[in-house]
């Protein structure tokens, strides 16, 4: 569905990209992350044809996106991080004005317009763009951007800055495309919705990709699960051991790195005649990842 292969973008010497390959599949939702300056905007500009890497390969549905930018438009949706949008005209209006420039005639125009409002819960009554909020904006953006109906959508940031209700919209309604199997290639800040979200999440910096895969599989790299134990006992100097401790609510809580930590500490928390309540798990989370790779 789109491969690239060692994709490279120079900016007055300086890599903004810096030799990315990877091969997304139809009807996956792809995270990419990274701190500021890692080179997510540039990625995902080039996929949707907007500048030109200085080097490397990129296909999208078959079409070289690098010598036919403008070939992969047809079957591509794009969403920039700010909703520019014509804010005199009303909604009707503007989505009628793009579907006609990708050539959709009137009937498909209408029909594919009150499938996007409803999905989207967007009723405009005949308001002007400008008179919405900005996450009203939003999704009239995304309804622009879902017209002329693409297999694949490149959203960067698609929830900036919107309220928790519409943000959790929006990552709701883009979840149900993958069943219309579109590809999306987003970026957020929001580290929780890409968590919740994407099949494979890629992380970047400075340019480079220091990682790719699932979250299982990028939990792997960054590390393996680990456990806090949370247990009652008369005497916590009878504990030894074990970890430095510590209390709240009436319980001792106790971190442990691996499975043979955890039975060790258990074991000495039954010997010394205390009670374990119960077990939790954690997995790294994105965030401690971006942490462990650095700016």
């Amino acid at each position: 569905m789109i491969v690239a292969h060692e994709l490279t973008k120079i900016y007055t010497n300086v890599p903004a990209l810096d030799h990315i390959s990877f091969d997304f599949k139809e009807g996956e939702i792809i995270g990419v992350i990274g701190h500021n300056g890692a080179g997510k905007t540039t990625l995902l500009k080039i996929l949707s044809g907007l500048i030109t890497p200085t080097s490397g390969d990129l296909t999208m549905n078959g079409i070289d996106v690098v010598r036919d930018p403008d070939g992969i438009k047809a079957s591509l949706g794009y969403l920039s991080e700010e909703s520019r949008l014509y804010e005199t005209m009303t909604v009707e209006d503007y989505l009628r004005f793009f579907g006609e420039i990708y050539g959709l005639d009137q009937e498909t125009i209408t029909s594919r317009r009150t499938r996007l409002l409803a999905a989207l819960s967007l009723e405009p009554d005949g308001k002007k763009i400008g008179e919405f909020s900005k996450g009203m904006k939003r999704k009239v953006a995304i309804a622009r951007s879902l017209m002329h109906n693409p297999s694949v959508l490149v959203y960067d940031e698609p929830t900036s800055g919107l309220d928790p209700m519409t943000s959790r919209y929006i990552i709701g309604f883009l979840r149900e495309l993958r069943y219309e199997k579109k590809t999306i290639v987003l970026s957020a800040h929001n580290l929780f919705q890409v968590e919740t979200i994407c099949d494979k999440v890629m992380i970047l910096r400075r340019g480079k990709m220091v990682a790719m895969g699932t979250m299982n599989e990028l939990r792997e790299m960054f590390g393996s699960i680990s456990y806090t134990i949370t247990f009652t006992i008369d005497d916590i100097n009878a504990i030894r051991g074990c970890r430095e401790y510590t209390f709240e609510g009436g319980l001792y809580k106790i971190p442990a790195d691996s499975i043979d930590e955890l039975n060790t500490c258990t074991g000495i928390i039954a010997s010394k005649g205390g009670r374990v309540e119960r077990i939790e798990s954690h997995y790294p989370s994105l965030e401690e990842m971006l942490v462990k790779v650095g700016k």
